[in-house]
């Protein structure tokens, strides 16, 4: 009786789950995901730290390996189990394992969508300063560091933010996040193709698209291979819960392997447009000088601003770039917001305005405590870092690699690496599938335990990334 009772129930959550309607939705979506402050913001930076064109190579190289095998894993996961995170790996047990696993998936975007919302809130500040009219303000020294540190203007553009980030959540996945993906990725394509034009244009930029473009061995080192495993992890949305719950929407028809191709591809294009947005513009600003190159994080609230001002035209290209990373803020947090979601469904089984509710209050809470980090707040300091640096180090350098590994587990000891491909080739011939066994078998664990010693291994002082 109580077999039958799950079946039916079971049955039941398939019926009523929200579901993508159709192909075109889904890539979009899931490139939504993949395309965010991950390429436009941290991407450029990390290439412009560690050598430029041998960074690009060496993403490339284990975004075709290592990323495809866990996008496929995935994906294919959660189509198989119609599940969020922690209902997938329940699927195939319950030992503490299973729920270890399940759940750190799931945490992963609930810790991140609150400082993400955070930094989308400068993003919209900064769009709005640019409108205004106030382009040579931003670009003033300190600005950015009394903006950050005023609690309440700081809070604001944030809550601002997260409301529009909540709003897409209560329309649904079709009505809401389908329907943003498609108006949104387009559109972000074409400004990041008119900026990257604009930036490589300038007197003295063609140095920084061949410093970009070129790979130079010279610059290789471990770390550059460390720091491209850890941006691919952010770039591609892998490890956060988000390809599992967007794969429970999909229906048996959808090719995995075609869309993770498609979603590779638009990564790709995204992230050497957002590197040609930014580090012509840097070599022009700059004539290549390599503190302004590996300025790191602030590239983009304070080095850019200086850039469009010494070019002339500093408020359009400010409102058009600014315009473009908003989008890309946008549609990645709502792929963060949505994992959540799904997840308060699955697992607490309440209605899906109540679930976005309670992520709503889960983004205030950590959100909030973040924003004010380098205000009110600014006298705590884990680890040696700010409140929202530190959610950035336990969830992309710690939880993320536990969570990855979680999954390499999950598939090559428990669901296998046959049945899983069986999966991927109800709708298609599995053509990477010899590749993809022997890096899910082999390559990917070694790469995630380096990636999580490396982070380890930093903050502990041993090596400097």
């Amino acid at each position: 009786m109580k077999k039958g009772e799950n079946t039916r129930n079971s049955l039941q959550q398939e019926k009523t789950r929200s579901s993508f309607s159709g192909k075109l939705g889904y890539v979009l979506a899931v490139a939504g995901s993949a395309v965010g402050l991950g390429n436009i913001w941290r991407f450029p930076y990390l290439a412009a730290k560690y050598g430029g064109g041998i960074f690009l190579l060496t993403y490339l190289v284990l975004m075709l390996t290592f990323g495809y095998a866990l996008i496929v894993s995935e994906t294919a996961l959660g189509r198989m189990t119609k599940k969020s995170p922690v209902g997938a790996f329940a699927a195939f047990g319950n030992r503490f394992w299973f729920r270890f696993g399940g759940w750190i998936n799931a945490v992963i975007p609930m810790l991140i969508v609150p400082y993400y919302s955070v930094i989308g809130g400068w993003v919209v500040k900064y769009l709005f300063e640019h409108i205004r009219g106030s382009a040579s303000a931003l670009a003033e020294d300190g600005y950015f560091t009394n903006f950050i540190a005023n609690g309440f203007e700081a809070e604001f553009w944030f809550l601002l933010f997260s409301v529009l980030v909540t709003a897409v959540l209560f329309a649904g996945v079709k009505q809401g996040v389908e329907r943003v993906s498609k108006v949104m990725m387009p559109l972000l394509v074409i400004l990041a193709v008119f900026v990257a034009i604009y930036s490589m244009t300038r007197p003295g930029a063609w140095k920084g698209v061949t410093y970009f473009l070129v790979p130079n061995f010279k610059h290789f080192s471990w770390m550059t291979v460390v720091a491209a495993m850890g941006q691919m992890f952010y770039s591609l949305s892998i490890a956060m819960g988000i390809l599992y719950t967007y794969g429970s929407y999909i229906k048996d028809d959808v090719d995995i392997e075609k869309s993770t191709k498609q979603v590779e591809v638009f990564d790709t294009a995204i992230a050497m447009l957002a590197g040609l947005m930014i580090i012509p513009a840097v070599f022009a600003f700059s004539g290549g000088d390599p503190d302004t190159l590996k300025a790191g994080p602030s590239l983009m609230f304070i080095t850019i601003p200086k850039v469009f001002a010494s070019m002339g035209f500093g408020t359009g290209a400010g409102i058009v770039f600014f315009l473009l990373v908003l989008l890309a803020a946008l549609t990645s947090a709502i792929s963060l917001a949505e994992s959540g979601v799904s997840t308060f469904e699955d697992q607490l089984g309440i209605s899906r305005r109540k679930s976005v509710l309670l992520m709503g209050a889960v983004i205030l809470l950590f959100g909030s405590v973040s924003a004010l980090g380098f205000g009110a707040l600014d006298f705590v300091s884990l680890l040696g870092m700010s409140i929202l640096d530190f959610f950035d180090f336990l969830t992309n350098s710690l939880m993320m690699p536990l969570a990855a590994l979680a999954t390499c587990i999950l598939v090559t000891r428990v669901v296998g690496l046959k049945k899983l491909a069986q999966e991927v080739e109800k709708s298609s011939d599995f053509k990477r599938k010899k590749m993809y066994c022997f890096f899910m078998r082999y390559l990917a664990p070694i790469c995630i335990v380096t990636i999580l010693f490396s982070s380890i291994a930093n903050v502990l002082g041993w090596i400097s990334m």
